[in-house]
């Protein structure tokens, strides 16, 4: 796709778990606050994983203040932001899913050898797995319908390991997406939609940025950080390798090739305190939304577009 308005911008949100998610919101609210309104600005948002239910948020039409307001007043649920994770049963999913990452050799290998993980383990989930990570994502999602504006929700093809870039187009109903685009192997079932199983959009890569291709600006709000200059602290899963050119550095350096205009926020160091070391734990999601909000209306004089 080709655009060569100045007003033309993207809106890239990449995984991150329930804290990055969250996070992401604050950050869209707070830029609101500031005079930076994305949920009207953004010709095309996208969204991966985590960032795929923000992504339906933000394109939902329901202004970015109540977006904060639901997940700040949201009832706080169990757990202990903060303090080292207790043994849960995903380490050892997660271990796997390094083990997987450490042997690949290409991107492409990567991708089938983490689809064909995710269908072998499917055997270890029911049919009543599936409807239910289907009833739940649904139920998170201010629309079941796909919005009238441009949005692309990433998910990766679990049989050939082909990019399976999902808009309302594409005959995939928006619960069936945003779940395809969640779905992480070995941690749940693969997502099964239109003949087709797909695995997590970040098996690919955490923000898919490239499909932002063309655009005159792109913003991206990466949870994961993308950069690798703030180590994780121990227990965090970092998410899944990052072969070279699916990283976001690279992903970012190719598209100012190509005349971008690219802006990343990424957590600062309030952030990362709030998002905590398990970042997919409930209980993180208040204070990321928090935390990401004042980060928001801090960086929005670098994302004024005049």
């Amino acid at each position: 796709m080709s655009h060569s308005s100045s007003t033309n911008l993207a809106l890239v949100i990449g995984g991150g778990g329930a804290a990055g998610n969250a996070w992401a919101i604050g950050v869209v609210a707070g830029l609101a606050e500031a005079g930076v309104d994305l949920t009207e600005t953004a010709d095309l948002v996208i969204g991966t994983s985590s960032g795929a239910t923000a992504a339906a948020h933000v394109r939902s039409g329901i202004p970015p203040a109540e977006l904060f307001a639901a997940v700040v007043a949201a009832p706080a649920r169990p757990g202990r932001p903060g303090q080292p994770p207790r043994q849960r049963p995903m380490e050892p999913v997660f271990d796997q899913l390094r083990a997987i990452g450490a042997a690949a050799t290409t991107a492409e290998g990567l991708r089938r050898a983490l689809g064909a993980f995710g269908l072998e383990r499917d055997a270890t989930f029911g049919p009543e797995e599936t409807e239910k990570r289907r009833a739940l994502v649904a139920a998170r999602l201010p629309s079941q319908d796909w919005p009238d504006r441009p949005m692309i929700i990433m998910a990766v093809d679990a049989h050939t390991g082909d990019a399976a870039p999902l808009t309302r187009d594409c005959g995939v109903e928006l619960a069936d997406a945003v779940t395809a685009s969640t779905a992480m192997p070995g941690l749940g079932p693969t997502h099964r939609a239109n003949g087709k199983n797909y695995v997590n959009g970040g098996v690919r890569s955490s923000e898919n940025a490239d499909l932002a291709a063309g655009y005159a600006t792109v913003v991206v709000l990466s949870p994961f950080g993308g950069w690798g200059d703030a180590p994780l602290p121990p227990g965090q899963f970092e998410g899944l390798r990052k072969m070279p050119g699916t990283d976001l550095k690279s992903q970012v350096a190719a598209l100012r090739e190509q005349g971008s205009r690219v802006e990343v926020l990424i957590p600062d160091a309030d952030s990362r305190a709030a998002m905590g070391i398990d970042q997919m734990d409930p209980a993180t999601r208040i204070p990321s939304a928090r935390a990401g909000f004042e980060q928001g209306k801090r960086e929005a004089s670098r994302l004024k577009f005049e």
